[in-house]
Formats: C-alpha cells, structure tokens, sequence
C-alpha cells in the first residue's frame, strides 16, 4: 500500500527546497572546535563494539586530533596487533548520557571528508534513554557516506523499517550529491509528524509520521536523542579495506543544534 502525506510543518519550513537558516529557528547550542580541545562535559570516545560501524572504534591519540580549529577524526592502519586485535583503529565522539537534542529541533554539522577504499564516516543519532533498544528507539542518519562517492545516504530505521522490512512506505532512506573534496552541511529537522533532511541548505527528502502505524513503531523520534560522529572502516555494507589509502580523515567545523 502507498502512503501521500502532505507536512504543513515541513511545507512552511522549507519554503522551495531551501533549508538555510530561517525564522523561527533560534541557535541554541554550538561546538566549534576553535579552542582545539574536546570538552569532555559534552563529548566521549566512542567505544569499541562488535557491529561493523563499531568494530575498529578507538581511544588511541592517534585516531584524533585538530588542525585549523577543526577537529580530525582518522582511520588509520593499526600497527601493534598484540596491544589491539583489530586490523585498524578509527576516531569517534559520541554525546550519550551527556547532551541530548530534542524536537522541534534542527541539527546541522559542517564538515569535510576524505576519500579511501572502505572508509564509512557517519553523523548520526541515537536514542538517549538506554532503555529504548535498537531499532524501535529508532536510528536517524544524517550523513553516511562510503568510499568515493560523491554523494551521501541520508536514512533512518526504526522497528518498521529494519525488524517489518516496510522501506518503500514512506521511503526510509534518500541520497544527495556532495562537494566530494570539500566542506558540507548535513542536517536534519526533527518534528513531531516528520524528519527532514537537507545538505548545503537544499532539501533532500522527508520521512513522515504516518499515525495510523504508531501500533508498528514506525516513527519513534520524538524523543531525546544524542549525537555521534565517527570515522569508520571496512564492513559488509562498505566492503573491504584497502590499507594503501590509509590514513583517511573527517574533520568537523562545526555542530550546530536551533530550535523553534
């Protein structure tokens, strides 16, 4: 069955595609990364874990660093298999169980991300209460990005999408083009009755809340919600690693978070 849902919401916010900053949006938080230190009230190192996004997640100094204002997060090829098992190490930062964002809200973060073989960088979000297990706490993916390409994937999950397999009604995912070699604002807007996502201020696609599935858990992001940002490495999605193109780096300009 095929949904048509027209979003007042998303229709008055993003008057022909464009998605600058508009009024009634109102700037609430920033992290610029201009004192080149890590505030570790805000931020913590991703850990290592078994999923493919999160196998090659590491504390080594190596996988961080700034340049310009900027933060690095790199993947690099690991060179002492007996002090880590893993093949390569990679950077992340993650807000969980210290910042959370909250709808209405719009979440932006410029950055700039180099090309290699199996590189997988991603900013995302994730549901802040540890009791609202994945996929029905629900997964937002603001940018993922694989190898060369010079596009984004633009996604979210849910216990609709991943565990009943319902993609196409409404379509959960949409790609956009990028400025391959340089900087990109990925951002998403949370409402109540949808997700919008944008990059460089052009409207990509919108994922709508549909009531009559609530039952099924199709729209489960009105809620708080924490913020990772992470390089990554290899995995079935990605495919393999070439080590050749290693060290590959994400630098981060900014976060950004407005509300209405």
């Amino acid at each position: 069955m095929k949904f048509v849902v027209f979003c007042t919401v998303c229709a008055a916010a993003l008057c022909a595609g464009a998605c600058g900053q508009k009024d009634g949006w109102k700037l609430v938080w920033e992290e610029n990364f201009e004192s080149e230190t890590i505030d570790w009230n805000v931020w913590s190192k991703t850990e290592r874990g078994t999923a493919d996004w999160a196998n090659t997640q590491s504390h080594d100094e190596r996988c961080y660093g700034f340049r310009d204002g900027n933060l690095i997060l790199r993947g690099i090829v690991n060179d002492d298999r007996q002090a880590d098992t893993a093949a390569f190490l990679t950077g992340g930062l993650v807000t969980e169980g210290k910042k959370s964002f909250d709808f209405p809200g719009r979440l932006e973060v410029r950055a700039r991300l180099q090309s290699a073989t199996g590189a997988w960088p991603a900013i995302w979000l994730l549901p802040f209460d540890r009791n609202a297990r994945w996929p029905k706490g629900g997964e937002v993916d603001i940018m993922e990005r694989l190898n060369y390409d010079g596009f984004v994937y633009q996604t979210v999950h849910s216990n609709y999408t991943y565990t009943l397999g319902f993609k196409d009604d409404p379509a959960n995912s949409g790609t956009i083009e990028i400025d391959r070699d340089g900087f990109n604002t990925y951002g998403v807007d949370i409402y109540r009755d949808s997700l919008v996502f944008h990059v460089n201020g052009v409207r990509n696609h919108a994922y709508p809340r549909l009531p009559e599935l609530d039952s099924l858990g199709q729209f489960p992001y009105c809620q708080p919600m924490y913020l990772l940002i992470d390089m990554q490495l290899g995995g079935a999605w990605v495919g393999e690693v070439d080590p050749e193109d290693l060290p590959v780096e994400m630098e981060i300009d900014w976060v950004k978070y407005y509300t209405k």
